[in-house]
């Protein structure tokens, strides 16, 4: 099960801002991210690293940008 829940960090703790539906002593894995570093990414971020891309990276952006290389309507 994944859930995403705000927190609040005070004095060393988490502090959830509602309850979770875990038994008690039930152990579970935590990721964290700061509210301030979550920001919406573009696609070609998103996605860097897939391919391999060893060139320019501008290079890379103008042909995923590119609507010639887009997704093809069918008739």
């Amino acid at each position: 099960m994944s859930l995403q829940i705000e927190a609040t960090y005070v004095d060393g703790v988490l502090k959830l801002d509602e309850a979770i539906p875990f038994k008690e002593h039930e152990r579970v894995i935590v990721t964290i991210e700061s509210q301030q570093s979550h920001k919406p990414t573009s696609r070609t971020r998103q996605s860097y690293g897939l391919i391999g891309w060893t060139g320019d990276p501008k290079v890379l952006r103008q042909i995923a940008e590119d609507d010639e290389y887009g997704v093809e309507e069918s008739p």
